[in-house]
């Protein structure tokens, strides 16, 4: 990907979270493998259309302090937590650069159905502002990693 003209922007990894069944919250295991054409090894989601989500802590701790409760990364149901990011800077098509990995933003949000029942305190905010990437590289991705936002 040629980087002419592009803005940067980045971040930290704060957490890198997996479940083994649908419609639960995600357990932070620390560090986790994202391959392409799959998503995160080991989450409940690899292989699906949306193959890792991604929810950044400011807006984790936003809906969190508006509702009187604390979460932690992946309670909210997202693979990978990041901060440091302006959730709005995440635009369609842009890459996230974390560990070893690339990831391309293909959705924003998505739609609520009777299939999705989960919710943390009656919260879903992957519904409005998660971001559901592809893999575009394979690699390892842990706490602690810089994310790096490329945007076209």
């Amino acid at each position: 990907m040629s980087t002419t003209g592009v803005n940067r922007l980045e971040g930290i990894v704060v957490g890198v979270s997996i479940s083994e069944e649908r419609g639960t919250g995600k357990v932070n295991v620390g560090k986790g493998y994202l391959e392409v054409g799959k998503g995160l090894v080991g989450d409940v989601h690899v292989g699906t259309e949306r193959q890792v989500s991604v929810l950044t802590h400011e807006v984790m701790e936003k809906i969190a302090a508006e509702g009187g409760f604390s979460a932690a990364p992946g309670e909210f149901a997202e693979n990978i937590t990041i901060k440091g990011i302006d959730v709005d800077e995440m635009a369609l098509g842009s890459c996230l650069l974390m560990g070893g990995a690339e990831l391309e933003v293909v959705q924003i949000g998505k739609v609520l159905d009777k299939t999705h029942t989960f919710n943390f305190h009656g919260k879903v905010p992957l519904a409005d502002t998660g971001r559901f990437c592809r893999v575009l590289r394979s690699g390892w991705v842990s706490i602690g990693d810089r994310v790096e936002l490329i945007k076209g």
